[in-house]
């Protein structure tokens, strides 16, 4: 034990015993990836060290990529799982739109994902065992009651004025200043996103998106009849500035669609200098950016990420997002804050459903308001945070030698890379014979790419998505060429 020991080499020896000891411990299973470790002060005591010398230490765990630090949070364990490389993106890229086509694949894959016999391993949609539900249920009830002719009528034009003022509160978080007349509230964030786009293109216009892409969003561009533009991006920055500043020099592009915090399916949070980079950029040739950060408030560090649309000084950037991946997918209740497009948006909305549902308004804006909204993202944010390392070990100890992951902050998506060779389509149709669904990453680019990747969810973690990963890795096995 290091408790009372002489330390006759000097500081540097005792700091990497306590790192030894530590690592030990993980080594043994006493803490597994995703597990918070004991605090600074704790160790001090346990070890009877200075606080210095554990938080020596523990820099030297992080160096070493066996724990991380989560601001405000305190020390994880780190999963030690093969990060996919960071690609070399070139400033100019060979890039030209492409025509989106409507995919029945698409279709069967969100079919899918809702099928009780199987299991939703790549399904993105927070697991109902960890959402307040029995207290969104008690607030509904008591909302219906209470509101009496509100919970029946129209809430029309923007949405129930009570949840736009909660929503431009917390707008704050992510660095928007807003006030509730700046909000519409939409069914959804899809709804939100599809209502930017119709604001801002017509049938034929080109749209710059990332690469890859979540595939519904893909899905709405080719039913409005416009052309996609693909820009490449990396699970550490995500969308690159500079082949999107190529692009524009080289293509008339109508809008740009970006996930900002925590993309689909990268997982890549852009640090705020790239996105004050992107809206700078962006206004300067006065096309608008549609940002979608649903995720936003998943971060794992408790420390919300800023928005695209802080930087916004030039009001070209539409701002969505919902409760979608946070409390209630079924309320389908999110919002846009639209700038320069709003009104032509809320014009939009009253023509193609007139308002949200009015119900699921009422019981978020109390929730929100007293219901201990903050207490829940902290909570799910841990669940998400061990869930995703856990699967990652998992991905890891089942999968073949070679596979690679994303190290997402936020979020609950998974991005795999598995050895070039092993079908991505060929594993999809196996795993649905073995009652498993997972979303192939050729959906997720239109210029057949991919060919060996996946999107798994982590939402959710216990026996049997363990089990249905093993057996995954076991058909990933069976893919690899000879």
């Amino acid at each position: 034990m290091i408790k009372g020991q002489k330390n006759s080499v000097g500081t540097s020896l005792l700091y990497e015993q306590v790192a030894g000891e530590i690592a030990g411990l993980i080594d043994q299973g006493t803490f597994k990836a995703g597990d918070r470790l004991p605090s600074i002060r704790q160790l001090s005591r346990r070890f009877g060290v200075s606080i210095n010398t554990v938080t020596q230490a523990y820099t030297l765990l992080e160096d070493k990529r066996l724990i991380q630090a989560r601001p405000q949070s305190g020390y994880y364990v780190r999963s030690r799982v093969p990060e996919i490389r960071e690609p070399d993106l070139p400033s100019r890229p060979f890039i030209l739109p492409t025509t989106v086509t409507i995919s029945e694949l698409c279709h069967q894959v969100m079919r899918n994902m809702m099928r009780p016999d199987l299991l939703p391993l790549g399904s993105a949609i927070p697991s109902a065992q960890n959402l307040p539900i029995d207290k969104l249920n008690r607030i509904m009830a008591s909302e219906l009651r209470r509101c009496g002719d509100d919970a029946v009528i129209y809430q029309m034009p923007l949405g129930y004025e009570r949840l736009r003022v909660q929503i431009a509160r917390r707008a704050l978080v992510a660095g928007i200043s807003s006030g509730p007349d700046d909000i519409l509230v939409t069914s959804g964030c899809v709804e939100a996103v599809l209502l930017a786009l119709r604001a801002t293109c017509h049938a034929g216009d080109t749209i710059a998106v990332e690469s890859p892409f979540y595939f519904n969003f893909m899905q709405m561009i080719a039913e409005l009849g416009l052309k996609a533009l693909e820009i490449p991006s990396t699970p550490r920055d995500g969308i690159s500035i500079e082949a999107l500043r190529y692009a524009i020099e080289q293509n008339s592009i109508t809008a740009c669609l970006v996930i900002t915090n925590f993309s689909n399916p990268l997982g890549s949070l852009m640090p705020d200098e790239r996105k004050r980079e992107l809206v700078e950029l962006l206004a300067s040739h006065e096309i608008p950016l549609i940002e979608d950060d649903i995720y936003g408030d998943l971060a794992f560090s408790n420390e919300r990420p800023s928005a695209a649309k802080s930087f916004d000084r030039s009001g070209l950037v539409i701002y969505c997002s919902s409760f979608t991946k946070t409390l209630a997918p079924g309320y389908r209740i999110g919002w846009a804050i639209g700038g320069r497009f709003q009104a032509k948006m809320e014009r939009l909305k009253l023509m193609m459903n007139i308002a949200s549902s009015s119900p699921p308004q009422l019981a978020l804006a109390e929730f929100l308001a007293n219901g201990g909204y903050d207490h829940h993202l902290r909570s799910i944010r841990k669940i998400h945070a061990r869930n995703i390392s856990q699967m990652a070990d998992a991905v890891a100890h089942y999968f073949p030698e070679g596979t690679r992951m994303t190290h997402p902050t936020g979020g609950f998506i998974l991005w795999v890379e598995m050895p070039v060779g092993i079908n991505a389509m060929q594993l999809y149709h196996l795993a649905l014979e073995r009652g498993i669904s997972i979303v192939p990453g050729p959906l997720f680019s239109l210029a057949n790419k991919y060919g060996n990747y996946i999107r798994l969810s982590a939402a959710v973690w216990d026996d049997r998505i363990e089990q249905g990963i093993k057996t995954l890795g076991e058909l990933a096995h069976e893919l690899l060429p000879v």
